[in-house]
């Protein structure tokens, strides 16, 4: 193929070409003779030149050409001389016709060689298959004589090794019929022997419940005399022998070591013979009295009967399980010796446990000599390890066993709990409360019921009161009970039901005079709590009081508006406890006096290597089981925890708890290794007791503002259908906040009472201040309608009365009371009455921007209107 000339390039037109062209061009009447006769003239033009320009090449070069033209001649000549020869040569090797070509006469004679190779093959292969299975044969009837004639041993050799010829027969035999023969009558023989060492090996070893019988001879079928164990041992498969050792491990294990820490079991050791006069080991088991008191013979009978093994046994093993064999042992006695004898025999007495660590002795002394000794080189010495470990082992048992029956306390205790009364401590010193003294802490707590005197500390559900005091809650109550008694005329028999003013009708004056207290103190005489400064956790700071709120004294009695000289002595308050918080303490104590007794008892001095104490476990299980009981008790008690008194309760409970954790922590001597995390619990503790009496109140505070919501803002109250809901919301409020009181009245102490019960009442009037304050006009009906609801709430007054010959300190607990009552008077007063209430001072609680817009909301737009708002902006009167 020529190579294409690019576009690019000019071409060289030949006259063939041009010729063509021509003819390409040439139309139908162009084309005629006269153009066929110059296109055939210019084809001859150029032949008759292409033939000059030849003529004058030769010529320009004419001795080359004839040298080359004669070259040419004679390569010919020569090329013609080679292909004669050649055909010459292949007819005289290759004639097949007249027999005298050379390759079909090679060819002949590598035919006859090959035959005569291959009949010579043949009959070196038949010669090398006859004599294979000469070999084989006789070698299977040497197997069979010596199967007929008993002989195992050399049977199991003699199989072993016409299985190794029948293996390595000539390839021809390999599918040969008389090989398969002969491996199918090796088999037979192979699986008799087999059966019958298998049968000697049991014949032998014999082991059950009852004895262990080793044979060191056995006789077998047809032997003219008997077989040592350890040839039949030796002679046996691998695969067997592995099995009858398994087999072996098993029964040992189960009924000779096992059993012995399993049941008073005793071994023998004895040398007799059978019936037919040989020989035989017997190792006896025979059961001992069941009022054996020696926990070691488990260990002797594991001692009897490795020695046993050792002396009849383990010698006569093959090589293949002379150490694999006893090695196997060694984890399951090691296993056996712990989970059967250590383990379950860890004592949970502190006085038991020299005994036990005699046993624990000798069972270290059993794996150094038998299990490290004899059976095992190799081994971990598991028993030294947890002996040595032994201390810290009956600890985490205790500490187990501790919190196990916390928690089984906890979740029994919960379905119904004991209650006692504590005594909280008031830190600071208090003014008496003006008020009758009763006979005793509990009847002013209304928690005498059946009318007998409750000392303090003890429990009107348990069974032993006289256990109460114990807890130190009756400390300083001496002087106190002499001071109630001081002044017996004084006492006034009480009414539970009206001392607290939660009957439907609120009281008249007169019975208001006459109901009895059931605040009465029972410390003594004790300012009102309006003077008293509370503390942070009990009430909160005292608000102003309007001095037209203000009390005066009445017959020599003082009261809010005046103070007393204070008495320097413990203020105490009762507070209700459950059993299972004294429960929950007692066992701490015993914790920490039993680890304190495993400390100091020396039975497990302090090693060098150990990274604690004896006895910082078991102390350590103390602030356990108070994290368990902080961690369970919310979880099975949650169905009641919604209760606000089981709220209130719990809260109780943990607070009690954390004094009691402070006292063990302050008084108790050798608890420094566990002083930290108890005074974490303790914290936690006063942490979770705080949470869940905050938690208690917003409970409340929550329901009541839903409460309120249904109000819808007081609004159109001049609508009685509007009007009656608001009733009913604020009705509700009342009979909702009385009963959380009598709820939380017998549960908390006085000062945490208060402050509950006065935080769900500020949030109360608050939210109703806010409502009434946000209304933009209110009209004279409507603000009739909202003094006539506002004073609906004077009856929790009485929630904030011990005497109701003294006044109330409501003021001290509800901030917004004052802002309240006047709330409920202004809506009903004149402009007249509100700028004199405004210029004494009364309305200090009110922001200025409440009162111009309470004003506006009330009164028309008046020049008097004006002139009073212009003074109400000027601020409130500085007194």
């Amino acid at each position: 193929m020529a190579f294409p000339i690019p576009d690019h390039l000019p071409r060289q037109l030949d006259v063939s070409s041009t010729v063509l062209s021509k003819f390409d061009s040439a139309t139908l009447q162009s084309l005629n003779s006269s153009f066929a006769s110059s296109c055939r003239a210019d084809l001859d033009e150029s032949i008759r030149l292409t033939k000059t320009k030849l003529h004058d090449r030769i010529r320009a070069d004419s001795s080359n050409f004839h040298r080359q033209l004669s070259s040419a001649k004679s390569l010919k000549e020569r090329l013609d001389t080679l292909s004669g020869h050649v055909q010459a040569q292949s007819v005289a090797l290759s004639d097949s016709k007249a027999c005298s070509g050379l390759v079909p006469v090679l060819l002949e004679a590598l035919e006859a060689h090959q035959l005569l190779a291959q009949e010579s093959l043949n009959a070196n292969v038949l010669s090398d298959s006859l004599s294979h299975l000469s070999e084989c044969r006789a070698q299977l009837d040497a197997l069979q004589k010596l199967v007929d004639a008993g002989d195992l041993p050399p049977a199991s050799i003699a199989c072993h090794a016409l299985k190794s010829l029948l293996i390595s027969v000539p390839g021809p035999l390999k599918d040969a019929s008389v090989v398969s023969e002969m491996q199918s009558r090796l088999r037979v023989l192979a699986n008799r022997v087999e059966e019958l060492l298998s049968d000697a090996y049991t014949k032998s070893v014999v082991v059950n419940a009852s004895e262990v019988i080793i044979k060191p001879l056995v006789l077998v079928p047809r032997s003219l005399k008997p077989l040592p164990l350890s040839s039949v041992l030796s002679s046996i498969s691998s695969a067997s022998l592995a099995s009858h050792l398994s087999t072996l491990r098993r029964d040992i294990l189960t009924h000779y070591i096992e059993c012995s820490f399993d049941q008073p079991t005793s071994l023998t050791v004895s040398t007799m013979k059978d019936t037919s006069g040989a020989l035989m080991h017997v190792l006896g088991r025979f059961p001992a009295s069941p009022n054996t008191t020696d926990t070691g013979s488990p260990l002797v009978n594991v001692s009897t009967a490795l020695d046993f093994l050792h002396e009849q046994l383990f010698p006569i093993l093959p090589l293949t399980h002379k150490h694999s064999f006893p090695r196997s042992l060694s984890k399951p006695i090691s296993a056996a010796v712990l989970a059967r004898l250590l383990i379950p025999g860890l004592p949970s007495q502190l006085e038991a446990l020299p005994a036990f660590l005699k046993v624990a002795n000798k069972a270290v002394d059993l794996e150094d000599k038998y299990i490290v000794g004899m059976l095992d080189t190799s081994s971990e010495c598991e028993i030294k390890a947890w002996v040595n470990n032994v201390c810290a082992h009956y600890e985490r048992q205790r500490r187990s066993h501790i919190l196990d029956s916390a928690r089984k306390l906890i979740i029994q205790s919960t379905s119904s709990e004991p209650t006692f009364h504590a005594q909280l401590f008031l830190s600071q010193e208090t003014p008496d409360i003006a008020g009758l003294a009763p006979a005793n802490e509990g009847d002013a707590w209304g928690l005498d019921d059946d009318g007998q005197s409750l000392e303090a500390g003890s429990s009107k559900s348990s069974a032993e009161p006289e256990e109460d005091n114990v807890w130190g809650f009756d400390d300083g109550l001496e002087e106190e009970i002499e001071t109630q008694q001081a002044d017996p005329a004084e006492v006034v028999e009480e009414d539970p039901g009206d001392a607290w003013g939660w009957n439907d009708e609120e009281p008249a004056p007169e019975e208001l005079v006459q109901a009895e207290d059931t605040w009465d103190d029972p410390w003594g005489e004790e300012p009102t709590l309006s003077e008293v400064t509370p503390s942070a956790n009990s009430a909160p700071a005292t608000q102003k009081v309007s001095t037209s709120k203000q009390s005066s004294v009445n017959d020599g009695r003082p009261t809010n508006g005046t103070s007393r000289h204070p008495k320097s002595r413990p203020i105490t308050e009762p507070y209700l406890v459950s059993n299972l918080a004294k429960s929950i303490i007692r066992t701490v104590e015993d914790a920490l006096h039993e680890g304190k007794g495993l400390s100091s008892s020396g039975i497990f001095p302090s090693s060098p290597t150990s990274t604690i104490t004896p006895g910082t476990l078991i102390m350590q299980s103390g602030a356990l089981v108070l994290d368990l009981y902080r961690a369970v008790y919310p979880v099975v008690a949650a169905a009641r925890l919604v209760r606000p008194g089981d709220v209130m309760q719990f809260s109780n409970n943990c607070f009690w708890l954390a004094e009691e954790v402070g006292r063990l922590v302050t008084y108790e001597r050798g608890v420094l290794v566990v002083k930290n995390k108890l005074e974490e619990c303790k914290s936690v503790l006063q942490v979770l007791a705080d949470s869940w009496y905050q938690d208690g109140i917003g409970r409340q505070r929550t329901a009541l503002c839903d409460i309120l919501a249904s109000a819808k803002g007081f609004t159109d109250t001049s609508d009685q259908d509007r009007y009656d809901d608001c009733e009913m919301a604020i009705s509700r409020v009342v009979r909702e906040i009385r009963s959380v009181a009598n709820a939380w009245k017998p549960i908390l102490p006085k000062s945490k009472y208060y402050t509950a019960v006065g935080a769900i009442v500020e949030i109360s009037l608050q939210r109703i201040l806010e409502n009434i304050l946000a209304i933009p006009d209110i009209p004279e009906v409507e603000s009739h309608k909202l003094s006539e609801l506002c004073r609906i709430l004077a009856a929790l007054e009485g929630l904030f009365v011990e005497d109701f010959s003294e006044s109330s300190f409501v003021v001290s607990y509800v901030p917004s009371w004052l802002k309240f009552s006047y709330l409920s008077e202004l809506l009903e007063a004149s402009m007249a009455d509100l700028t004199y209430l405004f210029e004494d001072g009364a309305l200090v609680d009110f922001e200025v921007d409440e009162l111009v817009k309470f004003v506006r909301a009330l009164f028309a737009d008046t020049p008097l209107r004006t002139k009073t708002l212009e003074k109400i902006m000027g601020g409130h009167p500085v007194r």
